[in-house]
């Protein structure tokens, strides 16, 4: 089984300037066609540290894809060190110079004396034409190991991969085998607790695999099989997973690329009901998602920030008259904002999702607080309560996706009649 590393290349990856999007996104491919990636490095625009990383690399993989550094700039240097690494004189390609030359004429510039350090490759390398780029990749294929130089610039790279990396490997190392994998996605349930129920199947599981990640909000359960193809691994995928189905159950809201607010959507579609919300902490987070996941049955949403937006709302509950006794009283309160949310808009249903933070808290993750969420048809009611509330990303998704999930039960329980 042929094993990789990716070696990404560039100081403003160290400085945090860019995110290292490149390497995850190949991982993903490199598991597709077969191929195990065991490291990924990164490494800043300097060549002694490079072909440090780069012979490392070479001495512990049998394919090593870098990317990055294959410009006309001073600090693009991935060139000259691979050469170095691999032994080999850094020579200048005729072909290649005609080939910019040509390119930059095209559309309509002057090509600079500094692009045609482009054209220099380590002698011997397999030049790998670039059609979205002037630098062009090249194949170094060393007794150690195969090294595939690939630019940084995300789209190059990724028309690359697909159109030239994958079918060269699979031809150099025969890949008869694909990984493939499905994603159960849980809500309403921590990691503990799903591990507590599937873990029998973790500890035992060799292929195909069974592994969890935790999201805020949210657990996923990944089941991957090795198969000599796609078809192949389904199938043995499908017994593990109607297995995690049957004790995890309802639980379940989504796999793979489908979200809470997929599947919310979908039960809107289905019912053909509309939907108002009301929120405060989550900053409009939850009228986002459904809105963007079902446009044409999301009505409103509101974003409150102090008392005279609750108070504006509560103009439209049951009890008009008694908007002080109901900001006292926050499991109230939320019920009213949603059934008021709800009457103002014409909605079928109404969210509403009120917390209360701690102001000597200021976590960005589980900040202490209190956040009631309530969901109803006018009719009946479902809320729960949390013991957290803060402005931080990780507690407005969570949040959020447990507001969605709310409406989700609520529909799926029989308790909104709609």
């Amino acid at each position: 089984m042929a094993k990789a590393e990716i070696v990404a290349i560039g100081s403003e990856l160290l400085l945090g300037q860019i995110v290292d999007t490149n390497s995850a996104w190949m991982a993903k491919r490199l598991s597709d066609i077969g191929i195990s990636l065991y490291y990924k490095t990164v490494v800043g625009d300097n060549p002694g540290r490079m072909k440090e990383a780069i012979e490392r690399a070479m001495d512990r993989a049998d394919v090593v894809i870098t990317s990055g550094g294959l410009g006309p700039t001073q600090d693009d240097l991935t060139r000259e060190v691979i050469a170095e690494a691999t032994g080999r004189e850094l020579i200048r390609d005729q072909d290649l110079i005609k080939q910019m030359h040509d390119r930059f004429r095209h559309r309509g510039f002057i090509m600079t004396a500094n692009n045609e350090r482009q054209a220099y490759i380590p002698k011997g390398a397999i030049i790998v034409r670039n059609p979205n780029g002037t630098a062009p990749s090249f194949i170094v294929e060393d007794s150690k190991s195969v090294v595939y130089a690939l630019p940084g610039v995300p789209f190059e790279m990724k028309w690359l991969f697909d159109n030239e990396v994958a079918p060269y490997l699979r031809k150099t190392f025969s890949l008869s085998e694909t990984i493939t994998y499905k994603v159960l996605k849980v809500a309403d349930m921590g990691e503990s607790a799903v591990d507590d129920r599937i873990g029998h199947l973790i500890a035992n599981s060799t292929n195909p695999t069974v592994g969890v990640l935790a999201h805020p909000g949210q657990v996923d359960i990944r089941i991957a099989a090795r198969a000599p193809s796609i078809q192949d691994a389904s199938k043995m995928i499908a017994p593990i997973e109607e297995q995690v189905r049957g004790l995890l159950g309802n639980h379940i809201f989504a796999t793979d690329d489908q979200t809470m607010e997929n599947a919310v959507g979908e039960l809107l579609q289905e019912k053909n009901s509309t939907i108002a919300v009301y929120e405060d902490t989550t900053g409009g987070l939850v009228s986002e998602r459904i809105q963007q996941a079902s446009p044409e049955h999301f009505l409103e949403g509101i974003v409150g920030n102090n008392e005279t937006s609750v108070r504006r709302i509560l103009q439209y509950s049951r009890q008009p008259d008694c908007i002080d006794s109901l900001i006292r009283n926050p499991d109230r309160l939320v019920e009213e904002l949603a059934w008021a949310i709800m009457s103002r808009t014409d909605a079928a249903i109404g969210l509403a999702l009120c917390g209360i933070p701690d102001p000597n808290d200021k976590s960005e993750n589980l900040a202490a607080g209190k956040t009631t969420i309530s969901v109803t048809d006018g009719k009946h009611f479902k809320s729960r309560s949390y013991n957290s509330a803060g402005r931080g990303k990780p507690d407005r998704t969570r949040m959020s996706l447990n507001a969605i999930a709310l409406v989700r039960s609520a529909i799926l329980d029989g308790i909104l009649l709609i």
